[in-house]
């Protein structure tokens, strides 16, 4: 059975910085594409940052364009572990964030292409 589990959400003023981490089991997490999304109340959820799967290539990355130069997403293997590292974080970012893993795509970037998700964690950013 899959498991995604993600910490290291908070509540964190305007400009900081936050870095969220997703551990994953019962998956080959090398093989695995994994994505950031996020959903603030009363919206729908978004795509926020995706990582490709790295076991035998090089590693790509995509990003929302309102996070592009702000979030940072990467991954390490040996952990089984995707990081999303949030800086200059502003208001609007205030959402619950979500890990998503998939093993059949290289690379991807639409909720409906993850088929398995973490429970979420809270970020709220005051201003």
């Amino acid at each position: 059975q899959v498991q995604l589990v993600e910490s290291g959400g908070g509540l964190v003023q305007a400009g900081d910085s936050l870095r969220l981490s997703c551990t994953g089991s019962g998956l080959t997490f090398s093989n695995s594409a994994m994505g950031w999304f996020r959903q603030a109340p009363g919206k729908e959820r978004e795509f926020v940052a995706a990582i490709s799967w790295s076991a035998w290539s090089a590693v790509s990355t995509r990003y929302l364009e309102s996070v592009k130069g702000r979030f940072v997403i990467s991954r390490d293997n040996a952990k089984n572990t995707v990081y999303l590292q949030m800086n200059s974080l502003k208001p609007e970012d205030t959402a619950v964030y979500y890990c998503a893993a998939e093993s059949g795509k290289y690379i991807a970037t639409r909720a409906d292409e993850y088929d398995y998700w973490g429970q979420g964690t809270q970020v709220t950013v005051s201003s």
